[in-house]
């Protein structure tokens, strides 16, 4: 068990005392949720979403209200809701694998996994079991409670074999007692269906940006084929990991959009990956501006209000922002990251700069703090 102090001014001894652990919960199909409204909210209207009732009928102009608020309005709501539904002192650590790396036959703008551009990734084969199982090993070790797997297709069809390597690697993670997700592109049913007899927690399959705004990041999936793969992993009733990146070049009315479908699931995903752009040499989005940590804020207090239930990951891009800058996003609703030196390819916070800050968070000179580091 991981115990972390923060700072509490309410609290007599002046901490926060963060815990691990969460489960998945299983997630159905999708909502064909669609609402007008004609009536625009003021940002002071925020106030009435702070009773944190999950809803699947939002509105593009309620969350384009709350997105546009005053930061510190999103600060305290996105923590007022994230403390109804959750531990607020627990954060979840995740670990990322890239077990097929290159190669993709995909167009993504973002992706120097892509075979359609000239990037520092080379194509790689299928990681082979030793390989993988021993990097979920290090990563329990390390204090991740989900190992995810990534593999760059397309999607799964005339990869048989491969299919059921990832099929055993499940099965022996999640006896490591791991939830365990997966990233493997477009899924059928039946393959959705065979992952979760194999055990998977989750599936992850990001929408990336709005529907309006998908066509100039990729090309050769549609967003109708990524909104299918996500309703086949919730019939097969594995729990879904979908969010998306800012910083593509995208508007605030794409990121409100993007949130919209979202939040319009029957269910909300089980969480919700906010990433920012990294930017990589050789991919069409090379020199686009970095994104800042008030864009971060936004989007992570946003979902937190919009989802209450959801796990809000702080994801890709983090490595970016600075230890007060990262303890603002866990303050606005985000309860999860992934550790390690790498995210499939590209720079992620180390082991010993993630404990470092977990370090510095810390007060060791408090008794209760000393009580609660002999826990198991």
């Amino acid at each position: 068990m991981r115990i972390i102090r923060f700072f509490n001014p309410n609290n007599k001894n002046g901490l926060f005392t963060f815990i691990r652990p969460y489960s998945a919960t299983p997630v159905n199909r999708l909502a064909a949720v669609s609402h007008d409204t004609t009536k625009p909210l003021s940002v002071a209207d925020i106030s009435i979403y702070a009773d944190g009732h999950v809803r699947n009928d939002w509105t593009k102009q309620e969350i384009k209200s709350i997105y546009e608020s005053p930061i510190m309005s999103l600060l305290y709501y996105g923590a007022k809701i994230h403390r109804r539904y959750h531990d607020p002192l627990a954060v979840q650590q995740c670990t990322l694998l890239s077990i097929k790396t290159g190669g993709c036959s995909e167009d993504c703008a973002y992706c120097p996994q892509s075979s359609k551009y000239k990037t520092p990734v080379k194509a790689t084969k299928l990681l082979d079991s030793d390989n993988v199982l021993t990097a979920a090993r290090n990563a329990k070790k390390a204090g991740s409670t989900r190992f995810c797997m990534g593999a760059a297709w397309r999607d799964l069809n005339g990869r048989k074999s491969n299919f059921n390597k990832i099929l055993e690697y499940v099965k022996e993670i999640r006896a490591m007692d791991m939830e365990v997700c997966c990233t493997l592109g477009m899924l059928n049913e039946a393959q959705a269906k065979a992952l979760k007899d194999a055990g998977l927690t989750a599936y992850n399959h990001n929408l990336d940006t709005s529907r309006e705004f998908y066509s100039k990041i990729i090309t050769t999936r549609t967003y109708d084929e990524r909104l299918q793969t996500i309703s086949n992993v919730q019939d097969a009733g594995i729990s879904v990991c979908s969010g998306g990146i800012i910083g593509l070049g995208e508007t605030p009315e794409d990121r409100v959009n993007m949130l919209h479908t979202l939040a319009t699931f029957v269910l909300h995903p089980e969480s919700v990956p906010i990433n920012a752009l990294v930017q990589v040499e050789g991919t069409p989005l090379e020199k686009q501006e970095p994104v800042s940590i008030w864009e971060m804020i936004r989007m992570i207090a946003t979902a937190r209000i919009i989802m209450p239930k959801s796990m809000i990951r702080l994801s890709a891009g983090r490595i970016r922002f600075s230890l007060p800058e990262q303890a603002l996003c866990f303050h606005a609703g985000a309860n999860s990251i992934f550790t390690g030196d790498k995210l499939l390819t590209t720079d992620n916070n180390d082991f010993d700069s993630d404990q470092e800050m977990f370090k510095t968070l810390d007060d060791s000179n408090d008794k209760a703090t000393k009580k609660a580091k002999t826990i198991k």
